[in-house]
Parts: C-alpha cells; sequence; structure tokens
C-alpha cells in the first residue's frame, strides 16, 4: 500500500512537471519572437541580427542612437500624433456606440438580440482586408478618402465589437432590479444609468476601451486604404520603414508598442480584478 501511494505521488510530480515544462515551451513560443526585439533595438550596427560584440555583451555594441531618432524626428513625431489622435477619437465614438448597444443587448424584451449581437461583432470575425476594402469605397464616395475623419470612422466600426462584448459580459450579473429602484424613486433614465449602472459597469467600459483603442493603434490595413502621407500611423510608419528603407528605428518603435501592450494588458488584468472583488463584494 505504501509503494503504491509512493508510486503515484512520484507520477503526480512526473505529470505536474511535464505540464509545467509544456506550459514554458507555448509561453516561450509565442513571446519570445517579441522579446528579441528588445535587445536588437539597442544594437549600435544598423543591422537586424545580434552582432558579434552584441554576443559577447561587449558595451560599445549597444547603443541608444535608434531610441534618439525616433524621438527627434518629426516623421515619427507626426505618426505618433496621429495614432493618438485618431485612437483616442475611435475610441471614443465605440465607447458610446458600444456601450448603448450592450444596454439594449442586455435587455431581455429586445427582439433579435441574437441577430444583432452578431451584426454588432461582424467586424471582428471579417478578414480586416475584406472591410479595409469595403470601407474605401463607401468614403471615396462620400468625399472622406484619405481624411483623419475617414480613419476615426473606420477606427470607430472596428473598435466597437471589443467595448459590446467587455460591456455585455459585465451585464451578465447586474441586477436589474436596481434600474426599477431608481425609476420608482422619480429618477430618469439618464440619471439611472450615471448613477446606478455606469459604477457597476465601469470596469467593462474602460476594458473594452482599451481593447478598442490598442485595435486602433495597432490598425496599418485600414490605413493602407484610406490614409494618405499625412494621415500615416505608427504602424503605417514602419510598414513604410521595412519596405522602403530597413532601420534598427523600427525596432526601437517596436519596442515601445510591446512596453505598451503589456501595460495595456495589465491595466485590463486589473480592471478584472476590481470588477471580481467588486460583485463579490455586492453578493
Amino acid at each position: 500500500m505504501r509503494q503504491s501511494m509512493a508510486s503515484f505521488g512520484f507520477g503526480e510530480r512526473m505529470g505536474r512537471g511535464l505540464h509545467l515544462a509544456f506550459c514554458a515551451a507555448v509561453l516561450i513560443f509565442l513571446i519570445a519572437p517579441m522579446l528579441v526585439v528588445i535587445p536588437l533595438s539597442f544594437n549600435a550596427e544598423p543591422y537586424f541580427t545580434f552582432t558579434e560584440g552584441m554576443l559577447s555583451l561587449d558595451p560599445e555594441a549597444y547603443s541608444l542612437r535608434w531610441y534618439r531618432n525616433v524621438i527627434e524626428d518629426g516623421i515619427w513625431q507626426r505618426a505618433l500624433g496621429n495614432s493618438i489622435l485618431i485612437g483616442v477619437a475611435a475610441t471614443a465614438i465605440a465607447t458610446t456606440l458600444g456601450v448603448l448597444a450592450a444596454l439594449g443587448l442586455a435587455n431581455p424584451a429586445m427582439p433579435g438580440r441574437g441577430f444583432v449581437t452578431s451584426l454588432l461583432i461582424s467586424p471582428m470575425v471579417t478578414p480586416i482586408i475584406i472591410s479595409a476594402a469595403g470601407m474605401f469605397f463607401f468614403y471615396s464616395r462620400l468625399g472622406l478618402g484619405q481624411t483623419h475623419l475617414s480613419l476615426i470612422l473606420a477606427h470607430a466600426v472596428l473598435g466597437t465589437p471589443f467595448v459590446v462584448i467587455s460591456v455585455t459580459a459585465t451585464l451578465v450579473g447586474f441586477d436589474r432590479n436596481l434600474v426599477r429602484a431608481g425609476a420608482s424613486l422619480g429618477a430618469g433614465p439618464f440619471l439611472v444609468f450615471r448613477r446606478i449602472q455606469l459604477p457597476l459597469i465601469a470596469p467593462g467600459v474602460i476594458s473594452g476601451s482599451l481593447f478598442a483603442f490598442a485595435a486602433s493603434f495597432d490598425e496599418v490595413v485600414t490605413v493602407l486604404f484610406l490614409g494618405g502621407l499625412e494621415q500615416r500611423t505608427i504602424p503605417r510608419q514602419m510598414w513604410s520603414g521595412i519596405r522602403e528603407q530597413i532601420s534598427p528605428e523600427i525596432l526601437a518603435v517596436a519596442t515601445f508598442l510591446v512596453v505598451f501592450a503589456l501595460l495595456l494588458l495589465g491595466a485590463v488584468e486589473w480592471l478584472r480584478g476590481r470588477g471580481r472583488s467588486g460583485a463579490a463584494g455586492g453578493e
């Protein structure tokens, strides 16, 4: 009996070790291609590869020259300004539309909820090149081709599904008796939303907004179709840099984007934890 227990314990430890090793291998497979960009961005030479000096940890082989070039280059500054302008405006529109849609979908009396939900999240599952081509012809007909407005509207369309999904998931456990109680006390729909619903779904709203902003900030295909020289964003400028002149400046910008993505994921996880703790406290 003691021998069988020992063998069972050894098998359990072996299975756990194999499971951890597999998870580590998958993590390395997914993360390593992104992390390798970071040390390459400090290369003193204009190459996309590790030099002998970098491999031998020679301090002279590392430099911040590419980061300085990006910060001082007017083209990259304009691309960053476009990315922030388009991202913030598109996120504001996507958040407004997504929250309103999620509130409607959360109402059990709404007819055709399944169809409307599928329609709202269709930009997320449709190949982006198809959406971008359709938007190009649509906005060109309206005379909005190669304008900031067309990119803002296009990115808002792509970001709205993230807000809808995030807010809808938050509203699953929402007690609608709170809305009825507020209405019975004389509060109008807007006041009920601002005082009761919005504070409770705020983590989902902010989480969806962050994903919408990230989707806009990272989008390049719609910018290729709808944007001109004055509408170049960070991803569009990186694409042009790879095609026209390969420079480690692209690696420096990619490092900034990796750090931005990590901060974004950290913020989303913090909001999710806050939402779970709030739900637990409400119970």
